[in-house]
C-alpha cells in the first residue's frame, strides 16, 4: 500500500509514541471544578513560557481567539485585523455573530500589519456615530501570508501604538513557536508586546487537540467564564493536557527541521521552473499553478495530499510527520505535475497543467 505524504496542514500530525505514553499515564481530575492536576501543570507551564500571570487550556484555536476578544471588548466595539487573518476568514463569522464586533481590516500580501497601518484604523472619539476601536490582533505566523512572521521590533512598534491610544493587543500565535524558531526570539519576548497571546498545541507541535491562551490573571478569569459559556469546559481533560505538555517539552525543537524541509522543497521545485506566490520563511508554501483543483487531484494519484488555495495556487505545509523520504516523494510528485520543463511543447494546448 502506498504511503501518503500529507501536506494539507500541520494539523494532520499524529501523536508520537512518547506522547501516547504520556497521555495514557496522565493524572486526571475534573477540570470544570479546577482539580485536574495535569491541566494545571500545562497552564502554569504556558504562563511561564509566555511570561504571563496565567493561562487557560481551550479545545481549539478558534475558541482561544474568540475568548480573547470577548474578554477584552464589548459588543459594538471595533477591532483591527489583517484582511487575511484567521478570525476574519476561517472562524465562521463568530466575531460578528457571537462577539458582536465590527472589524477594521488592513491589506498586506503577507498578512502582517505595521504600526502605521494600525494607527490609521483606530477610531477613538466621543462621537456616538462611531464604533470605538478597542483592540488590535496580530497573527504570528501568518497562514495566508505563507508563514510570514513578525520581528520583535515590528510587534513592539504595533504595541506602542496600541498602548498610546488605549487599545488592547492580542496575538493569534497559532504557530507562535514556528515564528520563534525562525526568528530566534523566545515566546516571552513576543508575548510581552501583547495583552493576550494564544498558541496551538495541535499544529506543528503534534498534540491531538488543544490551544492555550495567556494573559493577566483578571483577563484569564473573564476568559474562563467565556470558555464555559461557549461549551469549552472539559472534564478529565488531563489526557489531552498531557499531550500538550509533552509537545512543549519535546517537540518544539523539531520545528527547525520542518522549516529546513520546506526550504529544500522550494529550492528543488524552483530549479525545475515551478513558481511560488509568496516567500516561505517557515513551514507554509504556496505553489503557483493555473489549475489548483486539477493539480491536487493529480498529486493525490501520486500519494501526495495538498490543498487548493484560491484560483492560482496550491498550499503545502511541512510538519513533524514528513521525514526526508516524504520530502523527496513530494518533490518528485510536484515536479511531475507542475514542472514546465517536464511537459511536452503541446501539453499546454491540450489542457494539461502548466505552471
Amino acid at each position: 500500500m502506498q504511503e501518503i505524504v500529507d501536506l494539507r496542514s500541520d494539523t494532520v500530525t499524529r501523536p508520537s509514541p512518547g506522547m501516547r505514553r504520556a497521555m495514557a499515564e496522565a493524572e486526571v481530575g475534573d477540570d470544570v471544578f479546577g482539580d485536574d492536576p495535569t491541566v494545571r501543570r500545562l497552564q502554569d507551564h504556558a504562563a511561564a513560557l509566555t511570561g504571563k500571570e496565567a493561562a487557560l487550556f481551550l479545545p481549539r484555536g478558534t475558541m482561544a481567539n474568540l475568548v480573547a476578544f470577548l474578554s477584552q471588548t464589548r459588543p459594538g466595539d471595533a477591532i483591527i485585523l489583517s484582511e487575511m487573518a484567521h478570525p476574519v476568514l476561517y472562524e465562521g463569522g463568530n466575531l460578528a455573530m457571537v462577539a458582536g464586533l465590527m472589524t477594521r481590516t488592513v491589506a498586506d500580501p503577507l498578512g502582517k500589519m505595521s504600526a502605521e497601518q494600525v494607527a490609521e484604523q483606530i477610531v477613538r472619539t466621543n462621537d456616538p456615530h462611531h464604533s470605538q476601536t478597542t483592540l488590535a490582533a496580530l497573527e504570528n505566523t501568518t497562514n495566508r501570508g505563507g508563514g510570514a512572521y513578525y520581528q520583535y521590533h515590528e510587534m513592539e512598534e504595533v504595541a506602542q501604538v496600541c498602548r498610546s491610544r488605549g487599545l488592547r493587543l492580542h496575538c493569534d500565535g497559532a504557530r507562535l513557536f514556528n515564528a520563534c524558531a525562525a526568528s530566534n526570539i523566545e515566546p516571552e519576548f513576543y508575548a510581552r508586546c501583547c495583552d493576550t497571546v494564544s498558541f496551538c498545541l495541535s499544529k506543528g507541535l503534534g498534540a491531538p487537540a488543544g490551544s492555550m491562551l495567556a494573559g493577566a490573571r483578571d483577563t484569564m478569569t473573564r476568559a474562563l467564564r467565556f470558555r464555559k459559556m461557549l461549551g469549552g469546559g472539559m472534564r478529565q481533560t488531563g489526557v489531552l493536557a498531557a499531550a500538550g505538555l509533552y509537545a512543549l517539552e519535546n517537540h518544539v525543537r523539531d520545528l527547525d527541521e520542518d522549516h529546513r524541509r520546506a526550504r529544500d522543497f522550494r529550492r528543488a521545485l524552483e530549479a525545475e521552473g515551478v513558481g511560488f506566490a509568496l516567500p516561505s520563511p517557515t513551514n507554509i508554501l504556496y505553489v503557483e499553478t493555473n489549475d489548483p483543483a486539477r493539480g491536487i487531484e493529480e498529486l493525490s494519484t501520486r500519494g501526495v495530499l495538498a490543498t487548493a488555495a484560491g484560483t492560482d495556487r496550491i498550499r503545502a505545509v511541512f510538519h513533524r510527520d514528513i521525514d526526508d523520504a516524504g520530502l523527496n516523494r513530494a518533490v518528485e510528485a510536484f515536479k511531475e505535475v507542475l514542472a514546465p520543463r517536464r511537459q511536452s511543447p503541446n501539453e499546454g494546448a491540450t489542457g494539461k497543467m502548466t505552471s
